[in-house]
């Protein structure tokens, strides 16, 4: 069978290791010739394919392709773009077998999170329903680590490292002025069903009086008197307090606390704000003077404070994807399979696209204390080994240097149109 060409896209929020993802898709694919042929990017994710615009990544030396190892962000731009189901808009489904065909594509490569696995899911169909056939592979990616099926997802252990290194950061600098200053300080972090990100943070504490001394899960429903008589304790007992929410923290009906009243692209709620919510609430209640830090986008682009474990499954599960699309597989994602917590050791197993696909895994109750403001010793032993080892950029001029790909587009073939 003469080789084919492969369309790989990044989509949904990006991370510091997706582009290693990217490097290891792009590089197996560069040692399996007589399978396929060239790696186009779609710009800015599956948009990329619907519009028929497309990067041609064997324009991109050796050595650039090898630099996304340690380049932060989406290299060819991702999205938030779900497809519908082929009943409700088969048009989509038929610009994709378009513009395959036009290009002779016969692999697709999907790297993000549970909507993009659903998206894979649905490409992986395309042959059977619409008779086009297409070797689909989704790659997992996300940083609320909340795909089920896989032991972690590659961008979580980088943004956990980075919000528990800032949760201890930061507590050393409350404590330092909390007897004449600020008293509480909240950080608000990503993470709209599971709390796996704001459990990281309990990482930073090793000893009693250490910061974070109160997390608010998303799976815990918060309970305002019990919250504050928590903060109240803790600033009499250490002076200041520290606390990490998750931005989906929920009321006692189930609402978020900081819903915005919109929606994104995938259809969720778009939520932001519920740290300052929390501060002025202990402002107003205690009357404790107060900071607080919404770090946003800041927990998720931090490639100069990546996890190694993080930046090496990263670039396994991209390896990976070619390597199990050459050998036949199909409607299937890598997995990152835990064998031992001391020492760490992990190998790359698969799981089919329909056990992933729009499943969320929150984090189990045994891993939250029994007060609901703590993580436990399991949740622990899970959490260190994501977070270990470093794996820092080249610096130039005191700066982190970065790559910029040139992004050369494929020709059009087809030369129409498609409205997205």
């Amino acid at each position: 069978m003469p080789p084919k060409n492969a369309f790989y896209a990044q989509s949904g929020g990006v991370t510091s290791v997706l582009n290693a993802s990217a490097c290891g898709v792009i590089e197996a694919a560069r040692q399996h010739p007589d399978h396929i042929r060239h790696v186009y990017a779609g710009r800015n994710g599956i948009i990329g394919a619907l519009r028929e615009d497309m990067i041609d990544t064997g324009q991109e030396s050796a050595e650039a392709i090898a630099a996304l190892r340690y380049t932060p962000a989406g290299a060819f731009g991702s999205c938030r773009y779900k497809l519908k189901g082929l009943e409700d808009n088969r048009a989509e489904y038929e610009r994709l077998i378009e513009v395959f065909a036009a290009h002779d594509i016969g692999y697709f490569f999907y790297n993000g999170g549970g909507d993009s696995q659903d998206t894979a899911q649905k490409v992986s169909q395309l042959g059977e329903h619409l008779g086009y056939p297409i070797t689909c592979i989704g790659i997992p990616k996300t940083v609320d680590n909340d795909l089920a099926e896989t032991d972690t997802c590659p961008g979580f252990g980088s943004t956990a490292k980075y919000v528990a290194v800032s949760t201890r950061e930061a507590g050393l600098d409350v404590r330092s002025m909390a007897e004449s200053s600020t008293k509480v300080f909240v950080m608000e972090v990503m993470g709209r069903h599971a709390g796996w990100i704001a459990a990281a943070s309990g990482l930073a504490a090793e000893h009693t009086g250490d910061a974070p001394h109160v997390i608010l899960f998303p799976e815990v429903t918060f309970d305002p008197d019990a919250f504050l008589a928590r903060v109240r304790d803790s600033v009499e007992r250490f002076g200041f307090c520290v606390v990490v929410v998750s931005e989906g923290l929920k009321d006692r009906d189930g609402r978020y606390i900081s819903d915005g009243g919109s929606q994104d692209a995938f259809g969720h709620t778009q939520l932001g704000g519920v740290g300052p919510i929390i501060a002025d609430l202990c402002k107003e209640r205690l009357g404790y003077k107060h900071h607080c830090a919404v770090v946003d986008y800041l927990q998720r682009s931090a490639r100069h404070l990546a996890s190694k474990t993080d930046v090496d499954q990263a670039y396994a599960v991209g390896r990976a994807a070619v390597e199990r699309a050459v050998a036949g597989d199909n409607a299937i994602m890598p997995t990152i399979v835990r064998k031992a917590d001391e020492p760490y050791q992990w190998e790359i197993g698969t799981v089919p696209l329909a056990q992933v696909a729009n499943v969320e895994r929150k984090v189990p109750a045994h891993y939250i204390t029994e007060d609901g403001f703590g993580i436990t010793e399991a949740c622990r032993r899970y959490l260190t080994p994501l977070i270990q080892g470093e794996d820092y950029p080249p610096y130039r001029d005191g700066l982190p240097a970065y790559v910029t790909l040139k992004n050369v587009s494929v020709p059009r073939v087809l030369g129409t149109g498609f409205d997205v």
